[in-house]
């Protein structure tokens, strides 16, 4: 018996209810009132996804002595010149307009210096302490402030703990005609008309046995978009946050991460040893960027000398117990939650997978290769090349969200014909996300275990050939076991194995082209660190892995950075370069 659906009608559907997909939504609302807008959500509004969980702080040149330059350079160099420039030099224009915006139009508050002018700290990788921030709890103060302002305005429609399921074209097969969407509650199935689609759900590398994003997160907008046609881009380029919590085996704190603005502040990274390494490595020490403090990490514990655990010890303890208490808060709880004392003692941590610099091929305008489709946040590529650099993540959702935003009301107000949907498209679908139901039931979780710790060993921080081609066999033979692997259909509502197994569908396949990627790249560069290809390959003639799904095979192939502004060997981006 073929399933029936509902249909729901908006102008614009916004998918993800981050930092992306609120600003999306209150700049479309804002630039045109006549619109509807719709967001879904995966979980509920304002307390599912990432960018809640931003401790850290929001880079921009708002500091005296600072410049929009400077941070362009910090983010091209940190992203080891494969970014695209032109998504770079918006980031860090925009993200001033984004800052203020923030505070005077939204209702956030971040912390000040003694005279009123905004405190920024030190985050790594950085040539100029840029960081604002509200204490270490930055991403709740943005996101409770976000979801008032969508609360407050009644024409904003929600639709929370409903899950997206695919994108839905056109009858031509050239544009968006909307989304299909699962109700969690219910385990019912609806299909969004919209005239105007943004993926705003997140990136998330949840395939690997330690890392930090919340729960919801599988990659399903990245899965989405892959079968929907589009091109990926910097797949390989996972990073991995030096400092998760290591709080042992069976419990979900284990990855959690406590902020780079503790290396910022002057703590200290011991091996098992109680000896500092970071200087063996790099002469920026603990403040030098993510990728490469998590590749030092990484080879203390690959040589044994490690923590109880397996992992390393961060140490604030020498800056002063009431210091570190008074200025991490948050963190210092949150510690002590897992059984340490951050301020007084040593913190058993281990790199854990934080962030994806992969994502959609998008233009500055963050559009899509399909029409009516838009992407920001971290389901958009380009922006941070081989490495983000910490506090670039919150400024990317804000920015490209509201631009996104006010994008999609103009093409929306300027066009308001609704594309033809392809019905037997979101026939297929749903038949493709109830296959499970059809299957012999079975156990996910040995699958899944199997998952994280294949990607942890094998496509994680250090990579080379052989160890690749064994996550590609695996990954081959888990997609092959899931499915032959079914779940119950008792009752669909609140199914929490039906969403685990559709979670497990998308990281596997995202699992897939993220090795694939790697496998392409010869050659070390940001995140990405082959151990049988060291070297990093001619900054000058830099390429860019671009993945697409073909008759259901992926197919990777590369393509050349444009370097619009700024070539490797320049130093700094100056003015004049910059408005030409």
């Amino acid at each position: 018996m073929s399933e029936t659906f509902e249909t729901l009608a908006t102008d614009i559907l916004i998918l993800g209810a981050g930092g992306a997909g609120l600003f999306a939504a209150l700049h479309a609302k804002k630039a045109a009132p006549q619109l509807s807008v719709t967001i879904a959500s995966k979980g509920l509004l304002g307390k599912s996804g990432c960018t809640r969980m931003v401790q850290g702080g929001y880079n921009v040149a708002l500091i005296p002595g600072d410049s929009v330059e400077r941070h362009f350079m910090d983010t091209i160099e940190g992203g080891k010149w494969l970014p695209n420039q032109d998504l770079a030099w918006t980031l860090v224009t925009k993200a001033i307009e984004r800052v203020r915006e923030l505070e005077n139009e939204i209702g956030c508050f971040f912390d000040r210096n003694p005279d009123g002018t905004l405190h920024g700290k030190a985050f790594a990788g950085q040539t100029f302490d840029r960081t604002v921030h509200k204490g270490d709890l930055t991403g709740i103060e943005i996101i409770n402030r976000l979801m008032e302002q969508v609360w407050a305005r009644p024409g904003i429609q929600r639709l929370e703990e409903h899950r997206a399921v695919s994108l839905i074209k056109s009858k031509s097969g050239d544009a968006v005609a909307g989304a299909l969407l699962l109700d969690v509650r219910t385990g019912q199935f609806k299909f969004v008309r919209a005239k105007a689609v943004l993926l705003a759900t997140g990136g998330g590398p949840t395939m690997y046995k330690y890392h930090t994003p919340s729960g919801d997160k599988s990659m399903d907008g990245l899965a989405m978009a892959l079968r929907a046609g589009l091109a990926l881009r910097d797949m390989e380029m996972v990073q991995f946050h030096p400092t998760g919590v290591l709080a042992g085996e069976g419990t979900r704190m284990t990855g959690t991460i406590i902020e780079e603005g503790l290396r910022g502040a002057g703590g200290y990274l011991l091996n098992g040893n109680g000896e500092r390494f970071m200087f063996n490595y790099h002469e920026r020490g603990e403040r030098a960027t993510r990728d490469l403090v998590s590749q030092s990490m990484y080879r203390e514990m690959q040589a044994g000398r490690t923590t109880p655990n397996g992992g390393i010890y961060i140490a604030m303890a020498h800056l002063g117990p009431e210091n570190v208490r008074r200025q991490f808060k948050g963190m210092v709880e949150r510690c002590a939650d897992c059984g340490f004392d951050l301020a007084g003692g040593k913190v058993e941590v281990v790199p854990t997978a934080h962030y994806l610099m992969g994502g959609v091929l998008c233009d500055v305008d963050t559009r899509t290769a399909i029409a009516g489709l838009y992407v920001a946040g971290e389901d958009a590529g380009g922006v941070h090349g081989a490495n983000r650099l910490g506090g670039n993540g919150v400024a990317n959702s804000t920015v490209f969200g509201g631009i996104a935003g006010d994008v999609m009301a103009a093409a929306v107000a300027r066009n308001r014909i609704q594309a033809d949907p392809d019905l037997d498209q979101v026939k297929r679908e749903i038949d493709r996300a109830t296959r499970p139901f059809r299957l012999k039931r079975g156990n996910i979780n040995p699958l899944r275990d199997r998952l994280l710790d294949g990607m942890w060993d094998d496509a994680g921080i250090i990579r080379e050939r052989s160890r690749l081609d064994r996550a590609a066999t695996m990954l081959d033979e888990l997609e092959a076991e899931l499915e032959k692997t079914g779940v119950a259909d008792s009752d669909r509502a609140f199914n929490l194995t039906w969403s685990d197994w559709l979670n497990l569908d998308s990281q596997i396949l995202l699992s897939k082209v993220i090795t694939a990627a790697a496998t392409q790249r010869k050659n070390t560069r940001g995140s990405h660190f082959r151990d049988d290809y060291l070297e990093p390959g001619d900054l000058e003639t830099s390429r860019y892995t671009l993945v697409t799904l073909e008759a259901g095979r992926i197919a990777v192939t590369d393509a050349p950075v444009v370097f619009s502004l700024v070539r490797p060997g320049d130093t700094l981006l100056n003015e004049k370069t910059a408005a030409e």
